[in-house]
C-alpha cells in the first residue's frame, strides 16, 4: 500500500490544532490608510502592486515617517480599475473615526494632506459613518488567506455588499479567515462563511463577537486579551460599553482597569512567549508568538 503524501503546511490548520487562543493578538495599529487597487497583489502588496512608482513611494513613507499602515483593498471578485476609493481611519480607544473620498486618479493620493493621521489628525476628506468589514484575501502573502478568506469575502459581501471589502495582509495569517472591523480597530479570527449572517447583523447593530474577537487594535497585546477575558466572564456584548480606565505592565504580568455600566473592573493578565515553531506558511524559520493567560477578574470598589 502507498503512504499518503502529506500535503503542503498551513500555518492556520496547525494553529487550530494546537487550539492557540485568539486573544491579545491584534496588530497594534491606530492610524490607517486604505486605497482601493483591483489587483493583483504581490507578495508586499504596495510593493508588488501595479500602481504607478510615486503613489507606492507616498504610501511606504507615510508608514516608515508617520505610523500609518497602509492597506490595499478592493471588493470582491476584483473588479475593473475605475474612480479608487481611498479611506483614512484612525482607532482613538473612545471616539474612533473615519473619512473617505473618490479620486479621479490615483495620483491624487499625493495632493491628499495625510502627514498628520498618525496622531490623529484629520486630512479633510468626508466623513464616513458606516463600518468598514475588511477580510484578508492576500494569499500571495500567505496561502491561509486565500483559502480561508476568499470564501469568507463572499459571504460577508452577500451580507453587507456595502461594507465588505477584501483587503492586503493585516497581520495574524494563522488566525484566518481574519477580519478588520474599521474605524474601532476590532480583529477577528477564524471566521467561516457560515459565520457572515450572524457576524454582520451582530456588528452592524452594535455587538462584538466575542468568540472570534482578537483584540482591539488601539490597545497592546496584554490589555486586548484582557478586555476579551472581562467581555466574555461579564457577557459584555455592546462595542462601546468597555471602557479602557488605565493600565500598567510589570514584566509578564499586565494590569487593566476598565469601566462598565458605572462599575470598574481589573482584570490582570499574565504574558509569556511561546515555543518556536513556523507560525506562517512562507515563513523560513522558526519564530515565537505571545500567549496570554487570565489571573484574575475583580471588581473595584467604588
Amino acid at each position: 500500500m502507498t503512504a499518503a503524501v502529506p500535503g503542503p503546511f498551513r500555518c492556520s490548520t496547525a494553529s487550530q490544532d494546537l487550539a492557540e487562543p485568539l486573544e491579545g493578538s491584534a496588530s497594534t495599529v491606530r492610524a490607517f490608510l486604505l486605497l482601493e487597487a483591483p489587483g493583483p497583489w504581490g507578495v508586499k502588496a504596495v510593493r508588488d502592486s501595479r500602481l504607478p512608482d510615486e503613489v507606492k513611494q507616498r504610501l511606504t513613507e507615510l508608514e516608515s515617517r508617520h505610523r500609518i499602515r497602509p492597506l490595499l483593498i478592493r471588493r470582491h471578485g476584483r473588479g475593473v480599475p475605475g474612480s479608487p476609493r481611498v479611506f483614512a481611519a484612525y482607532v482613538h480607544s473612545e471616539k474612533p473615526w473615519a473619512e473617505t473620498a473618490t479620486l479621479g486618479d490615483v495620483r491624487e493620493l499625493l495632493d491628499l494632506d495625510l502627514a498628520g493621521l498618525g496622531a490623529g489628525e484629520s486630512p479633510g476628506l468626508t466623513a464616513h459613518d458606516e463600518a468598514l468589514f475588511l477580510v484578508c484575501t492576500h494569499g500571495k502573502h500567505d496561502a491561509c488567506c486565500a483559502e480561508r478568506g476568499r470564501p469568507l469575502a463572499v459571504a460577508m459581501a452577500q451580507q453587507a455588499p456595502e461594507h465588505t471589502w477584501e483587503v492586503s495582509h493585516i497581520g495574524g495569517d494563522r488566525f484566518a479567515a481574519n477580519v478588520l472591523v474599521l474605524p474601532h480597530g476590532v480583529y477577528y479570527g477564524r471566521l467561516a462563511p457560515s459565520d457572515a449572517p450572524r457576524f454582520v447583523a451582530s456588528h452592524l447593530a452594535g455587538e462584538l463577537d466575542v468568540e472570534h474577537l482578537r483584540g482591539r487594535s488601539a490597545y497592546p497585546f496584554s490589555v486586548q486579551a484582557a478586555e476579551v477575558y472581562l467581555r466574555r466572564k461579564l457577557g459584555v456584548l455592546r462595542l462601546d460599553a468597555v471602557t479602557l480606565a488605565e493600565h500598567s505592565r510589570h514584566g509578564t504580568e499586565t494590569r487593566a482597569v476598565f469601566a462598565v455600566g458605572g462599575r470598574r473592573w481589573q482584570v490582570d493578565v499574565h504574558t509569556e512567549v511561546g515555543e518556536q515553531r513556523q507560525l506562517t506558511c512562507r515563513a523560513a524559520s522558526p519564530s515565537t508568538g505571545l500567549g496570554h493567560r487570565l489571573v484574575d477578574v475583580t471588581e473595584l470598589s467604588s
